[in-house]
């Protein structure tokens, strides 16, 4: 499993994962691909992907404008799979997790859905807005197709949910820095030292730490805290936002702020 190889290879090397979020499509299928490839010619350890959805309840104000981008752009669940099944061709070896919401699930069809994101060479998938306690019909499609699912652990998490957790999920585990949406105008919050104790305990997934993560100094803090990367998500889209009419300033600024975020993951 890519993952598995990712976080042992990192480990070796004394390492945590850099993730970078990018919403499909954002400011237009051609733009995100180019945004995607500075990322990963950065330093990106992996990818997580967002399908534009038009409600995207996790997701603060930043992140929300990026699906309405992608949407405007016309980009739809058949462009994202093409854009993914075209950065795998590119990165064999490269972790894809993707982030979606239910009813983009729902009405392509639970198990096809499934089925294309495996196809076009996903590695997870999380749903936004099903938690591992209502997740029994997604954890059967999962083991049926071989496409594994991530789960959030909030940091009010108790001790049922995360045992649900670490027995459910796979990949990774995405652990919250803080409650609320995602958006760099909230800061990360000190990683929370007790879940992640308590996930390792159950043996869950690696875990990885969102929300908020906008600077070097954040994933260092998360990386000395125990946890096995960060995640990046309205900071990266934020220099889509500001450069996406000049897409080879964007590409530059991506690929610098990848690199940098990157460099804090060592220690």
């Amino acid at each position: 499993m890519r993952y598995q190889k990712m976080f042992s290879r990192l480990s070796q090397c004394r390492e945590g994962a850099f993730i970078p979020f990018v919403v499909l499509g954002d400011p237009d299928p051609a733009s995100s691909e180019i945004a995607i490839e500075a990322l990963i010619s950065g330093g990106a350890d992996a990818l997580e992907l967002g399908f534009p959805f038009s409600d995207p309840l996790a997701d603060g104000p930043t992140i929300q404008e990026a699906d309405n981008r992608a949407l405007a752009a016309g980009t739809r669940v058949d462009d994202c799979f093409k854009i993914i099944a075209r950065i795998r061709s590119r990165h064999p070896d490269l972790p894809m997790g993707l982030l979606v919401y239910a009813n983009l699930i729902y009405h392509r069809g639970n198990a096809k859905f499934f089925e294309e994101a495996k196809a076009a060479g996903a590695d997870s998938l999380l749903i936004a807005d099903v938690p591992v306690e209502m997740s029994d019909d997604y954890l059967e499609i999962s083991k049926r197709t071989g496409l594994p699912l991530v789960f959030i652990a909030p940091p009010n998490a108790d001790l049922p949910m995360l045992e649900k957790i670490a027995r459910y999920g796979n990949a990774y585990t995405y652990l919250l820095s803080r409650a609320g949406v995602t958006g760099t105008e909230n800061r990360a919050g000190t990683p929370v030292g007790e879940v992640l104790d308590v996930l390792k305990s159950f043996g869950a997934p690696p875990a990885v730490l969102g929300f908020g993560i906008a600077e070097p100094s954040q994933v260092r803090a998360a990386i000395a805290a125990g946890t096995s990367g960060a995640i990046s998500g309205s900071a990266v889209v934020k220099i889509i936002e500001r450069l996406k009419n000049d897409v080879p300033a964007m590409a530059t600024a991506l690929q610098k702020f990848s690199a940098e975020m990157k460099a804090g993951t060592r220690i």
